[in-house]
């Protein structure tokens, strides 16, 4: 691995650009989405029975084999992930053998990161992670991406819904972003965009392959390509284990003697 590129790709991996890639893990159960053809309470309105088919938890795990090329420059490591909803994001990256190369923790006020390899630390704010992303994410976005959900500012009662061939097409506008948001039969995110066209940047996420993980239905692929001015970046992620609920941990400290990264 490049040492140049450890610290973007903690940065975009933690952006939520997130299939497998050169793994042999053990064969997943792939499920077929299930259509929602009713609402159990009448009271509830179509934005609300999408928010309800979203995954609802209180901590996330899961192991990823990841690929990230930035600017045709790319790499392959394994990502694991912890998520405490709404509180923090940890993330350990694993390269050759095993072996921790950087490691981050996430707030929705702040972003630290450590890279092992260079002895290197970077502390900052949330709003860092806007030079690799649009301002509309935010760390509910991250979370939702993380874990294959629909970013829950798109479902807002301003967004167009569209039936189509059995999807639910959402599309809007969230200040100067505009997006377009596909649900399959099951009300789950399958495509995401999107766009600014002011700054020139723009999101694609498509998810599938959806597996069965502690009694709910995960995304285990999740590809993501962002497009900014001078910058390219796709992300491809795949969880080969994913559990939900369970007692976590976030072991995070800078060691003495790094230097912060410039």
């Amino acid at each position: 691995m490049r040492r140049n590129t450890l610290n973007k790709l903690l940065i975009v991996c933690i952006c939520g650009s997130l299939a497998a890639f050169g793994c042999k893990a053990k064969k997943q159960t792939v499920v077929a989405p299930k259509p929602v053809t009713t609402v159990p309470d009448k009271s509830l309105s179509k934005l609300d029975a999408i928010r309800s088919s979203q995954l609802s938890y209180t901590t996330f795990s899961g192991k990823a084999k990841t690929m990230l090329d930035i600017n045709g420059s790319s790499n392959n490591v394994t990502l694991n992930i912890r998520i405490q909803k709404g509180k923090k994001i940890w993330v350990s990256v694993t390269a050759i053998a095993g072996i921790e190369v950087a490691r981050a923790l996430i707030t929705p006020d702040s972003l630290l990161v450590i890279n092992k390899l260079q002895g290197l630390y970077l502390q900052k704010p949330f709003s860092y992670i806007y030079s690799y992303t649009s301002h509309q994410i935010n760390f509910d976005s991250l979370e939702a991406l993380l874990v294959g959900n629909a970013i829950p500012q798109l479902i807002n009662d301003d967004a167009k819904l569209q039936a189509d061939s059995g999807r639910t097409v959402m599309t809007g506008n969230l200040q100067e972003l505009a997006y377009k948001l596909i649900l399959g039969a099951d009300l789950k995110a399958n495509h995401t965009e999107l766009s600014d066209l002011v700054a020139g940047q723009s999101l694609t996420v498509d998810n599938s392959v959806f597996i069965p993980a502690t009694n709910r239905i995960l995304a285990s692929q999740i590809d993501l390509s962002s497009v900014m001015p001078k910058k390219k970046v796709k992300m491809s992620l795949h969880y080969i284990k994913a559990d939900f609920d369970q007692p976590l941990e976030y072991p995070f400290s800078i060691p003495s003697g790094y230097n912060p990264a410039k």
